[in-house]
Parts: C-alpha cells; sequence; structure tokens
C-alpha cells in the first residue's frame, strides 16, 4: 500500500477499513499505470513536438524539439522515467495527459519544471 501513515490514518478515522485502503490503493497504482502507457503512447511515433519548456539561451514561448522516446515505469503512485529527445535526455518525474493533444511531464534534473508537450504549436497556444 502507498499510503503514507497519516494519510492511512486520516482515511480511517474518516471510516475507510484497511480493505477499502488497499482497494484505493490499488486503484491509484491502477490509474498511474494507465497514465503511463498514454504518455509513452503520445511520443511513441517520435518526430518533432513542441512545448512550452522554459530554455535559457532562447525568448520564444515556445520550443520544438526532435524527440526519440519516452521510456516510464510505475511503482505504486509514482511515475518515473527518461525522456530522449536527439541529442539530450532527461528524466520523467510525473506525468498526464491533459487532453488528446497536450501532455504535460514534469522533467527532473537540468529543467525541473513541469512542461507541456504537443504535436502542434496551435495545441499549446
Amino acid at each position: 500500500m502507498h499510503f503514507d501513515p497519516r494519510t492511512q490514518a486520516a482515511l480511517r478515522e474518516v471510516g475507510l477499513d484497511t480493505d477499502d485502503l488497499e482497494e484505493a490503493s490499488d486503484l491509484v497504482a491502477e490509474a498511474v499505470r494507465e497514465d503511463a502507457a498514454a504518455l509513452e503512447a503520445f511520443f511513441a511515433d517520435g518526430g518533432t513536438y513542441y512545448s512550452d519548456m522554459d530554455v535559457a539561451h532562447s525568448d520564444d514561448s515556445i520550443q520544438e524539439h526532435g524527440v526519440e522516446y519516452l521510456d516510464t515505469y510505475t511503482h505504486a503512485a509514482d511515475l518515473r522515467g527518461y525522456l530522449r529527445f536527439d541529442s539530450w535526455g532527461v528524466y520523467v518525474e510525473g506525468g498526464r495527459v491533459l487532453n488528446d493533444d497536450v501532455v504535460e511531464l514534469t522533467l527532473g534534473a537540468t529543467v525541473h519544471d513541469r512542461v507541456r508537450f504537443a504535436r502542434t504549436t496551435d495545441a499549446l497556444e
């Protein structure tokens, strides 16, 4: 079960028993696995993507990236992975599908930010 002890205590206080907590934990883990699969599918074809990533050497609000792949893994409520661009990569520390055209990844070291990605610039505006 991935709920920390304080959360477990609070959930028990509102009436959930151990079976309820385990079921909720399983549902969260399944939702994270589904999100990971959807995010990987979004980047599955590789190619050109656009983002709202803040880049030090650019004044543009939308950046263009060549993306090779997104590789994810999950553990309970955690979604982690690696996003590989043409010439560099970054660790992924979370993510979610915002709609059919836009996803958001929480990127780790070197970026340290939430970044939205889309196949078209229009989807980010």
